[in-house]
């Protein structure tokens, strides 16, 4: 495969990868009221979850694995930009290791919380099962969610989009400013980790909307990326 086609080939990964991540996440937000759901009691998601039955578990599987292709694009982007420097090489790994940990995390909701969801509203279960129930999901959330989808997934994901924005700004196939955005996604989005801290560091300086900003930043960027890319002469 030639650079133009392999070029072209990136892009797309890109600009479908960024699109298809937000059909399940707006299904999310409508029917399971996500992320707002998260700052409720672990009695109300479960609940809440429980009743959103297989529908609800396939939207989180679709969720994790629309990731996927941008997960391509980020093993071929090197190559595409005709970069295959031990600089970007280190993007490569942070990238892949990012979206992998992120589609991780995500999977917890195909494969673990049904699982604890079932044995909460279990009608038969005794109080003490049930409380179990809150104590495993919690545990659950904070592991599989903070600390693999949310903190190795986002470092490692805006390592990877600040490498890359570097390398943009001495690369003839982009403009300045689309590396300039890059850097400055970077930093926002990494401003949200403020508020995984606060799960463990109450009353620490939390910025709210940089999750928020940061991630619709980083699809942004991601889209541009991809468009450039199917461009390029």
């Amino acid at each position: 495969m030639n650079a133009h086609i392999l070029r072209k080939w990136t892009g797309w990964y890109f600009i479908v990868g960024a699109v298809l991540v937000n059909i399940p996440y707006t299904l999310l937000i409508v029917n399971f009221d996500y992320p707002d759901i998260l700052r409720k009691s672990a009695a109300d998601v479960l609940t809440r979850f429980h009743a959103g039955g297989a529908e609800l578990i396939c939207t989180w599987l679709v969720f994790a694995w629309v990731g996927l292709p941008i997960l391509l694009g980020i093993i071929f982007l090197n190559k595409a930009m005709e970069l295959d420097t031990p600089f970007m090489q280190l993007a490569r790994i942070a990238g892949v290791i990012g979206a992998i940990t992120q589609m991780v995390g995500l999977l917890r909701w195909v494969f673990v919380v049904p699982v604890i969801a079932n044995m909460y509203v279990d009608v038969s279960a005794s109080d003490a099962a049930r409380q179990a129930a809150l104590v495993a999901f919690q545990v659950v959330h904070q592991y599989g969610g903070v600390v693999i989808g949310e903190h190795l997934g986002q470092v490692f994901t805006i390592l990877w989009m600040a490498l890359v924005s570097v390398t943009m700004l001495k690369s003839n196939l982009f403009k300045a400013w689309l590396g300039w955005l890059g850097l400055v996604a970077s930093v926002v989005y990494a401003l949200a980790q403020t508020e995984l801290l606060a799960t463990v560091i109450p009353g620490i300086f939390v910025v709210s909307i940089a999750g928020l900003a940061g991630s619709l930043l980083w699809l942004v960027w991601m889209f541009i990326l991809g468009v450039f890319l199917t461009r390029a002469r």
